[in-house]
C-alpha cells in the first residue's frame, strides 16, 4: 500500500470508527504527534494511549460535529500533507468554527511515524470562549 493510500485510509472511511482503525492499524507504537502551538491542545504526544488521551477524547466529548474536510492531499516521498478546513461547534460555548488546516505525515515501511498540525488557531480558540 502506498503512503497516500495509508493517509487517506485514516480520513476516507465510511465511519469515523473505520478511520480510526485504519490510524490505528498503521501508527508505529512510539509514533510522535504535534498540535500547532496556540490550539487547544497544543503539544507534542506518542504513541496512541497519549494521542487518544490528549487529543480524539477531547475532541469527542467537547464539541458537536467537528471535523476535518480533506480538500486534496500531496505526497513526496516518505510525507503526505492533506490540507482543508476543519469545523465544528464548541459544546460548553455553543459557538461554531471554520479554520484551514493543513496535517503533515510521515511514513516509515508502511507506518505512520510522525504527524504535525498546521493550522489556523484563532477561530477554533474563539469558539472556545
Amino acid at each position: 500500500m502506498s503512503n497516500l493510500a495509508i493517509i487517506k485510509s485514516t480520513y476516507e472511511g465510511k465511519t469515523s470508527e473505520e478511520n480510526g482503525k485504519n490510524l490505528e492499524r498503521y501508527l508505529a507504537t512510539d509514533a510522535s504527534w504535534t498540535e500547532a502551538k496556540g490550539f487547544p491542545y497544543a503539544g507534542t504526544y506518542i504513541g496512541l494511549a497519549d494521542i487518544q488521551k490528549n487529543v480524539f477524547y477531547r475532541l469527542a466529548t467537547e464539541w458537536e460535529g467537528y471535523k476535518f474536510t480533506v480538500e486534496d492531499y500531496v505526497a513526496s516521498g516518505d510525507k503526505v500533507m492533506a490540507y482543508g478546513t476543519y469545523s465544528g461547534k464548541h459544546k460548553a460555548s455553543q459557538k461554531s468554527f471554520t479554520a484551514r488546516v493543513a496535517h503533515l505525515w510521515q511514513l516509515k515501511e508502511g507506518k505512520i511515524i510522525r504527524f504535525e498540525q498546521f493550522v489556523d488557531s484563532i477561530p477554533v480558540v474563539a469558539a472556545t470562549n
